[in-house]
């Protein structure tokens, strides 16, 4: 599957080269045909096989749609954060420069939409309403960089809108065009929510310790100064003298810092806590899986879930 999502995307750059938008769809494909686990698009097949979908050419344009703006999100993420590197090569406006990486994405965004808006009002909407909350998101995160008051629903919201949203959405949206009634529908929205959530969580637990998985260097988010669930939590469950160490090594952090911020971690088993959440939220998704009958695509969403969940072991 991930094959050909990969050789769906490859042919829709080829073709755009074709007929000439030249550098800007050379960059746009550089960065989205670098890799990727295409976990999305494949999720948003099979939750379409699992809503009783059996034409894919019916469904893949809205797998590929959320995949382009996915990646249209990263580019500017990647400006944002002044990151050097994506998916192991360097990121478009390491490679062209800023003013063409803000282009590039736009157009990843444009080529996203194009396909989006093959499908009817409600799953337009959909999509729209899915972008519009990242973009909220976004600026909420910024807001909360270096904010050590971030309470823990800060940080749900703010990963509600940005990681989880795509998932729900896109997952909510094949099961409609399977065919489903929007309640039937609902169901496969509430497990995409919950297995974005564990996603995220996992993705933080990764920064921290490490993981040449992620693409990006250990501790990127600390430099960046967004604050994951472990280091709310610890802030939370910290004081006196330990909460004031804790502050400030998360705003001065740099690469000796590492060890100490473990450990501070450690002592208020921040990290464990970020694990049981994991595994609730993912219960929670197989749980919603089960309202659907057994089907080798619903055994693969299963098991992607576990896959999640294994990612941090």
């Amino acid at each position: 599957m991930r094959d050909e999502v990969n050789d769906a995307l490859q042919a829709l750059i080829e073709r755009e080269v074709d007929m000439g938008a030249g550098e800007v769809a050379r960059e746009a494909g550089r960065v989205l045909n670098a890799g990727g686990k295409r976990l999305r698009p494949i999720l948003f097949l099979l939750a379409y096989r699992v809503a009783g979908g059996t034409k894919q050419d019916d469904v893949m344009p809205l797998a590929l749609a959320f995949e382009l703006i996915h990646t249209a999100t990263l580019v500017h993420d990647d400006i944002n954060d002044e990151a050097q590197q994506r998916r192991g090569i360097p990121t478009i406006h390491a490679n062209a420069g800023q003013a063409k990486a803000v282009i590039a994405g736009d157009w990843l965004f444009v080529q996203g939409f194009g396909l989006g808006g093959r499908y009817s009002a409600q799953i337009v909407s959909i999509i729209a309403r899915c972008c519009a909350n990242i973009a909220v998101s976004e600026f909420d995160q910024l807001d909360h960089v270096l904010n050590l008051a971030t309470s823990p629903e800060d940080y749900l919201s703010i990963v509600r809108g940005k990681t989880a949203g795509p998932f729900a959405s896109g997952c909510y949206a094949a099961g409609l065009v399977a065919g489903l009634e929007d309640e039937q529908a609902r169901a496969l929205e509430r497990f995409g929510m919950e297995l974005g959530i564990a996603f995220q969580l996992v993705d933080d637990l990764l920064d921290l310790r490490g993981d040449e998985r992620m693409g990006k260097p250990r501790g990127a988010d600390v430099y960046e100064g967004k604050m994951t669930l472990p280091l709310i939590h610890a802030l939370t469950l910290s004081h006196g003298k330990h909460r004031q160490r804790l502050s400030e090594v998360i705003e001065g952090f740099n690469d000796g810092d590492f060890d100490e911020l473990m450990e501070l971690l450690e002592r208020s088993s921040s990290m464990e806590y970020a694990e049981i959440l994991v595994r609730t939220h993912l219960e929670r998704a197989q749980a919603e899986l089960d309202r659907f009958p057994e089907s080798e695509a619903k055994d693969m969403m299963m098991m992607i879930t576990n896959l999640v969940k294994d990612r941090h072991a």
